[in-house]
């Protein structure tokens, strides 16, 4: 199980992305350095089985919890993950992987056990947070946040669409927003209709105090999924993280699995060109 945890396509795309280590002086006493595959092995290992970071088993994975916090850490600081990010989003879009023209948008609610958190409106008023994805067509996750349990999903809406990362692969200019996007009644204000439709992006958001059955939930129910899978992650389903950059690390990190995962089922003749050719 540990040997997957890290396989050799995500490797190859995360190495020439992570910061140098820090030059060793010679003779210096101490321990070796980890290497960093394995301490990307022991990120992976709390991520998929959500265990607490003192629990790691240094002995299978390589690498104890303490030191795979801190190397999450300095790669979060680093912004290693966006750029993974990116570059798997490229890599879809030259594969013929990414429908831009419709993407939905929706939150949804993890509890959160630690500070940095608002009450959650839908669990008694506990401390939680909430996850904000924006997805393709095919549920691929464009774009991640990470809010208070008590912060409105519209709030995010703009932010969502300023932080798409401008996705190559093609001919043409790099896309950057839909052309169509779907919301639930969450989203179901006029003011953010009229922004939509001055960034060019038409919204087909439902309408509250209307029977259900507008037919907008044959496209947007892919988020829902997305939510699915993001949620497989058990280190996801509840914030245990005191800080907020480390619990986002760790979501944008799980969106590059996601991407990954259907690149591999793209054709191998276009996954097979490098991410950071353009």
């Amino acid at each position: 199980m540990h040997a997957d945890l890290v396989p050799d396509t995500l490797w190859e795309r995360v190495a020439p992305l992570l910061p140098p280590a820090p030059e060793r002086r010679r003779r210096c006493p101490g321990r070796l350095r980890v290497p960093d595959r394995a301490a990307l092995t022991g990120v992976m290992y709390v991520l998929r089985t959500g265990v607490a970071w003192r629990d790691v088993p240094a002995e299978t994975v390589g690498c104890s919890g303490v030191t795979a916090w801190r190397r999450l850490r300095d790669w979060t600081e680093a912004g290693v993950w966006p750029r993974l990010h990116a570059a798997l989003l490229t890599e879809l879009r030259r594969a013929g992987s990414l429908d831009l023209d419709d993407c939905s948008v929706d939150g949804s609610h993890v509890r959160a056990l630690k500070g940095g958190t608002g009450p959650s409106p839908v669990d008694r008023g506990r401390p939680g947070s909430k996850h904000h994805v924006l997805v393709d067509r095919r549920g691929t996750p464009l774009v991640v946040s990470l809010t208070g349990g008590n912060r409105h999903d519209v709030t995010q809406l703009l932010p969502l669409l300023d932080a798409v990362p401008h996705i190559r692969g093609m001919r043409g200019r790099p896309r950057s927003k839909p052309k169509r996007l779907f919301a639930d009644r969450g989203y179901d204000f006029d003011k953010y209709r009229r922004l939509l439709w001055k960034r060019g992006i038409k919204p087909l958001i439902a309408r509250r105090g209307v029977a259900h059955g507008s037919g907008l939930g044959k496209t947007r129910w892919v988020v829902e999924r997305t939510f699915a899978w993001l949620h497989q992650f058990k280190r996801l389903r509840t914030r245990y993280e005191r800080r907020a950059d480390l619990h986002l690390g760790l979501l944008q990190l799980a969106c590059c699995v996601i991407c990954l995962r259907r690149l591999s089922k793209s054709r191998p003749s276009d996954s097979a060109v490098g991410p950071w050719r353009q």
